[in-house]
Formats: C-alpha cells, structure tokens, sequence
C-alpha cells in the first residue's frame, strides 16, 4: 500500500509547507514534514488495517503568529486494499478543515 497527502492553508491558498505529519499504524509511528508543495509523497509500505494520520497544526499556526481551535487533525481511516494507492489530503484554516479520500 501507498499513501500520501497534501495540506493545503485554505486562508492563504497556498500549500502548508513544513508541518509535521504523524503516521500511525500498529506500534509504528513515522513523522515526517510536508515538502515544498505541502506534500508527503512517501511513508514506505503498510498492510491493510486503520490507520491514523496526526497533522501538528498547532505548532504549525504558532509558528507563523497564528491561534488556531484544533491544535491537532487527526483522521483515522481503513486500508482494505493493500494494493491501492490511498491519498489523505487536508484543507487546513485555523478554525476550519476538510478531508476526504483523494486519489
């Protein structure tokens, strides 16, 4: 299985370049930064099964002088084909945000 995500600053309308993403799986946690583009293109491989990705918003909206209501995005979801490619991307305002399964 493959996954990604993009975090877009709706406010702004550019990419959320630099915050920090979580990937739970199991007992395995992997974090990375979103790119240039406000990308993670790859966490490696996982098995089917929930799935958890943590968006550190709030160190990211305190970074640029900014309060936000949700310190944290957290969207759980389910991988049944191990196969697919899944993409997770996030539309991130300091009292807003959206998800939904891309591709």
């Amino acid at each position: 299985m493959s996954l990604s995500t993009h975090v877009l600053d709706a406010v702004n309308g550019v990419p959320a370049v630099g915050l920090r993403v979580s990937w739970h799986f199991g007992a395995s946690v992997v974090t990375r930064e979103t790119d240039s583009d406000g990308r993670i293109s790859s966490w490696g491989q996982a098995d089917a099964g929930v799935h958890r990705l943590v968006f550190d918003t709030g160190s990211w909206f305190g970074s640029r002088g900014q309060r936000t209501f949700y310190p944290e995005v957290s969207v759980v979801f389910e991988i049944v084909d191990a196969e697919a490619h899944h993409h997770v991307p996030l539309l991130l305002s300091p009292f807003a945000y959206s998800t939904y399964r891309g591709s």
